[in-house]
């Protein structure tokens, strides 16, 4: 079957009422008939969309073996609505939970890079909470940034960055990726501090694949070392990439995220 049969162009998903509806493109995949595996779920970082090399190598991956795939852009983020500015991790979990309550998988694993990795961690538990949802199979996390705005930004803020938050609601940082800056805001901060997971035990419920490059200047390696502290229930496999950076795209990164996504979903 052809791709274009098998996936459609993008579709929009409306979360939020009035004045916080935001319009969420998705690009869904079915899974072909008599497939068994789980359901691939792509979670995106912090600026980035479904559109990126992880993202279109994952459905390439559900394309090959007849999965179904899930891809969708927060708000404010690629061609989703509403604003970047507005975004908190609340806003994005309330949009990822929506887009699958809407797709309706029975099985899925979860494969979320950099921010997307602490918004799979918070899937997982609000998953584990609900008594109706897809049945979280696998969690594979590419560098994951749980809790980064505390952990990683609150402990390395300038001064000058902490008047901007205070004056200005939010404070700029010269990107790598992009001749944007990036914008934190005082809510996406205080948001943080209201969905950490690296205060006690995660509980997933599942097995877990964790991706880290060593030479990584956005997460350290030290921040996965402590996330596998935290999951002392699951039967977690953590690959430390001695000369991976931060985005894990060259073709011997994708090679292994692949090849952990196609483990876990085969389960």
């Amino acid at each position: 079957m052809s791709e274009a049969l098998d996936i459609a162009e993008h579709e929009f998903l409306t979360v939020g009422s009035d004045d916080q509806a935001r319009a969420i493109a998705m690009m869904l995949r079915d899974a072909k008939r008599g497939s068994k595996g789980a359901t691939l779920v792509w979670l995106s970082g912090y600026r980035s969309d479904m559109s990126g090399t992880k993202a279109l190598e994952l459905d390439r991956l559900a394309e090959r073996l007849g999965l179904g795939c899930i891809r969708f852009d927060y708000s404010g983020h690629g061609v989703s609505g509403g604003k970047f500015t507005d975004g908190t991790i609340s806003r994005w979990l309330e949009e990822a939970l929506a887009v699958l309550g809407h797709a309706k998988p029975k099985r899925i694993v979860i494969v979320g890079s950099s921010m997307g990795g602490w918004i799979g961690l918070r899937l997982a538990q609000e998953l584990r909470k609900r008594k109706k949802g897809p049945i979280l199979q696998g969690l594979v996390l590419i560098a994951p940034a749980a809790d980064f705005t505390t952990d990683l930004i609150e402990p390395n803020l300038t001064e000058i960055e902490r008047a901007s938050l205070l004056d200005r609601g939010y404070f700029e940082e010269r990107s790598e990726y992009s001749p944007e800056p990036n914008i934190f805001t005082r809510a996406l901060i205080e948001d943080g501090r209201a969905n950490r997971v690296l205060t006690g035990i995660v509980e997933t419920g599942c097995p877990v694949h964790i991706l880290q490059g060593m030479l990584d200047p956005d997460v350290p390696f030290s921040h996965a070392l402590k996330l596998v502290e935290h999951l002392p229930a699951d039967d977690v496999v953590l690959t430390l990439i001695r000369d991976g950076d931060h985005r894990l795209s060259r073709p011997q990164d994708i090679e292994r995220i692949v090849a952990a996504a196609e483990a876990l979903a085969a389960k």
